[in-house]
């Protein structure tokens, strides 16, 4: 632009809209960020445009729209749902192969084909009974147990988060809680809780407190020392600053914790009813009864179905964290 045309430019702020007029002639309005620049001299400049959007009108006073590529239909990407189903395609055909190939008839209950895993242990009503019931009880220990693990874990870790000396002291005995062989400390369980219900929660929390309280204190503490002096300027106080900073901001690593814990609950719960033969079976139990019959299509049915139940709580917390991240995404970009 030079001197010589008239030409003004008016610009507040840096999300306001930039005016420009050449030579007495309006021309289209655009926001601050947009690098393109005024038509002069009849040349249309280029304008960045998300998709679908209408561009700025060309010489002769057309729009020019952008021609938009057909969409996958589905809020999913497509690579997350075929990838898992070429992949399991695979490993079925593999345990096919292996189990009609390569190993001998007379020794086939060592690994029975797919299709006999799901006549016997799906198809069959009572055993198909006998393992959703085992089931049911095995999930409902694993759930109490995994909300449990997630309220003191979270406390534990505020605790830590608040002060030098709580983490000093408190988290040298979560690594140990970690530490400690399951299996080894099960039958003290058992005597010092009986070994119904109480005992069989206890270890599912024993197993799957130590992700939460690591996962949550690594989001408390890796907030920006310039939000806390924003905090810090505006007066807030300690619980102020904790619940609209610091846990807000923890709860991506928070839900990478609850990921975790939520398989490690299921495989407490199996451990833990497994040693403990009193009340209402569950599936370890039923692992071990089918052990003992060599009925290897029940028993590998019910680890299918209990790595199902894993997995389920896994998809759950991760569509939890899809959300908070895009709510995180969204928040700044405003």
């Amino acid at each position: 632009m030079t001197a010589a045309a008239d030409s003004e430019i008016a610009v507040s702020g840096s999300d306001a809209p930039i005016a420009a007029s050449v030579a007495g002639d309006p021309t289209t309005v655009r926001e601050a960020g947009d690098l393109t620049t005024s038509p002069a001299n009849g040349d249309a400049a280029p304008v960045s445009e998300a998709a679908g959007a209408t561009a700025a009108p060309e010489a002769g006073g057309q729009p020019v729209r952008r021609i938009r590529k057909p969409r996958w239909p589905f809020a999913i990407a497509p690579v997350r749902v075929f990838a898992p189903i070429f992949v399991f395609v695979l490993v079925m055909s593999a345990w096919s192969i292996a189990s009609h190939v390569l190993i001998a008839p007379e020794s086939r209950f060592l690994l029975p084909p797919p299709e006999a895993v799901v006549s016997k242990g799906l198809l069959d009503a009572a055993t198909r009974a006998e393992i959703l019931q085992a089931l049911g009880a095995t999930v409902q220990i694993a759930l109490v147990g995994l909300v449990i693990a997630i309220v003191l874990g979270v406390t534990f870790a505020v605790i830590m988060s608040q002060a030098r000396w709580a983490e000093y002291s408190l988290y040298p005995y979560a690594v140990i809680l970690q530490t400690i062989p399951v299996l080894a400390v099960v039958p003290l369980f058992g005597f010092w809780f009986g070994y119904e219900f109480g005992s069989r929660v206890i270890v599912c929390v024993m197993v799957s407190l130590f992700p939460v309280i690591t996962n949550t204190l690594f989001g408390l503490k890796s907030v920006q020392p310039s939000e806390h002096d924003l905090f810090t300027l505006h007066g807030a106080n300690r619980w102020q600053r904790l619940l609209k900073l610091q846990l807000p901001a923890a709860l991506p690593a928070m839900i990478s914790g609850f990921k975790i814990s939520a398989g490690m609950a299921v495989i407490g719960s199996i451990v833990a009813d497994f040693f403990f033969r009193q009340g209402n079976p569950g599936i370890g139990r039923m692992i071990d009864v089918y052990r003992q019959r060599l009925a290897t299509e029940e028993l590998l049915t019910a680890l299918l179905l209990s790595s199902l139940v894993g997995l389920i709580l896994f998809w759950i917390f991760d569509f939890l964290a899809g959300r908070v991240d895009r709510a995180h995404g969204k928040r700044a970009r405003r």
